[in-house]
């Protein structure tokens, strides 16, 4: 133990700067963005934590179907409800994922760029705003290196103990989030690879039973993932990606900023070029990094089902900072790493650390202010307010004007409640909200002197404008109170009568 002990402390000492930086990245990026207010996803998953067996879930039926839920709701029986409680699970396995990922980026790239690679991926701000998000997408980062760490290991050694963690953490990933089949590939693919070119001890009689146990444990999700595809089309919240689509979307600037500043460093300080990583290892941070974005983006073109969202192909981020920390190995000399790693974390924290505010907010959907906003603006406790859904699943035949509240299509109002009397209405105007918009103006908002419209920006609004235009609201005037991009929308009417 004394030895181990004197072995901890050295290597403590001699990475006490890096300790340092490494120690104000997580405070300042991770930890001061925890008391933020729940964006609109999180909203849902406090619904399901909350109310798991709610029968408006069946309107989506993809959000509770992850074993992610089983933490915040660990949490929520534990210590209660609040943001910061619920993140906490996922900063805690972006941690374990940022350790992971440095102790592959020692092993596949060089001995030295652990440190750089973690930088690295505080630098990638994506990375940071998964890591305090009560969302499925850390953990699901975290089952992805994991499952990789263990299956280099099992291919490098042919032990059956990597084997059997691999085999367990793989089947574990679909059922994080069930877009995530589109990175099985990869394992197959780097397996195929080592089997190939005989660089590995395992054979493929092993490696047959192996993928095979794993396709049989993987049955019952796929079961699931057909039978909520049959309706995915209805869950689709943007338009079919082009080209342009997949060039903006895959994490290709790390990899140029980081190429191009170490070439340009190897060229004014003349440094020799370094060694490359091995071609297996090149092979599998290639793959890790492009294949995912690749498939989802070829997927959503061609079944019109389009699954091609950044947040979805969040387990691709770890080989982006691998491929971006192998093109830096091509030009940094090896006594250069821990020097290069201290620039990289300063750099990081000046560029993405949010210094123009004290508490920088997780996301623009500030549910929690636009309810304080609703609530100063509600001068009576059955002031009407018409809620409109940020959900796309907010349409007919899942919204009808008779939706109960609580519902998830309204998960928002359930974490932060609003004071008045609700009046649920859907993510877009159709014919069948029109005819209830009608009826409502005509026999209670217009015999009021004031009523809300709440929700997310471009959908109220949209509505507010609808409300206008009625001329039965002929001579209302509406203000417009904004909390980012959650907005309360305050009709008056043209006589201002006092308050009954």
């Amino acid at each position: 133990m004394i030895p181990q002990f004197e072995t901890c402390r050295r290597w403590a000492s001699s990475n006490r700067l890096l300790i340092f930086l490494l120690t104000v990245c997580i405070v300042r990026l991770w930890f001061m963005l925890l008391t933020g207010s729940f964006w609109t996803d999180e909203t849902g998953t406090a619904f399901v934590v909350k109310l798991p067996g709610d029968t408006s879930l069946a309107a989506a039926p993809q959000v509770p179907a992850s074993l992610y839920y089983v933490l915040p709701r660990a949490v929520d029986r534990l210590f209660g409800f609040s943001e910061i409680l619920y993140r906490l699970p996922s900063l805690l396995l972006m941690g374990i994922a940022f350790f992971i990922i440095g102790r592959l980026a020692a092993r596949l790239i060089h001995p030295d760029a652990a440190w750089f690679t973690v930088f690295l991926c505080f630098a990638m701000t994506d990375f940071n705003y998964y890591a305090v998000d009560a969302r499925p997408y850390a953990l699901g980062i975290c089952v992805t290196v994991a499952s990789i760490y263990f299956l280099i290991e099992w291919v490098d050694t042919n032990r059956w103990q990597p084997a059997l963690l691999f085999l367990l953490l793989a089947a574990v990933l679909w059922r994080v989030q069930l877009v995530f089949w589109a990175f099985y590939p990869v394992f197959v693919i780097y397996t195929l690879v080592r089997l190939a070119r005989s660089t590995t001890r395992v054979g493929w009689s092993g490696a047959v039973l192996v993928y095979c146990l794993l396709a049989l444990t993987l049955i019952p999700v796929a079961f699931d993932a057909l039978r909520i595809l049959h309706t995915a089309h209805a869950h689709v919240i943007v338009p079919i990606p082009r080209l342009r689509s997949l060039a903006r979307s895959v994490a290709w600037k790390p990899i140029a900023f980081c190429l191009g500043f170490a070439w340009l460093s190897g060229w004014l300080f003349k440094w020799k070029r370094q060694t490359p990583a091995s071609r297996d290892a090149l092979t599998l941070i290639a793959v890790w990094w492009f294949w995912m974005p690749l498939c989802l983006w070829t997927f959503s073109i061609v079944t019109g089902t389009v699954l091609f969202v950044p947040r979805y192909f969040s387990p691709a981020l770890p080989g982006a900072a691998l491929a971006a920390t192998a093109a830096v190995a091509l030009y940094l000399p090896r006594d250069c790493w821990k020097l290069a790693s201290a620039i990289l974390a300063v750099v990081c924290l000046i560029v993405v650390g949010h210094w123009n505010v004290l508490w920088p907010h997780h996301g623009p959907d500030n549910w929690r202010d636009g309810a304080f906003q609703e609530h100063l603006a509600a001068r009576e406790p059955d002031t009407p307010v018409i809620a409109v859904s940020p959900f796309i699943e907010a349409q007919p035949p899942a919204w009808s004007p008779a939706y109960h509240l609580p519902g998830f299509l309204y998960a928002p109002l359930f974490v932060y409640p609003l004071r008045g009397t609700i009046y649920p209405f859907p993510f877009t105007i159709s014919q069948d909200a029109e005819q209830y918009g009608v009826t409502l103006v005509r026999d209670t908002l217009s015999k009021r002197n004031r009523f809300i419209v709440y929700g997310f920006g471009r959908n109220a609004l949209s509505w507010a404008l609808w409300l206008s235009k009625r001329p039965e609201l002929s001579g209302w005037s509406y203000t417009v109170a904004r909390a980012e991009s959650i907005d309360t929308i305050v009709f008056d009417s043209p006589t201002l009568a006092s308050p009954r």
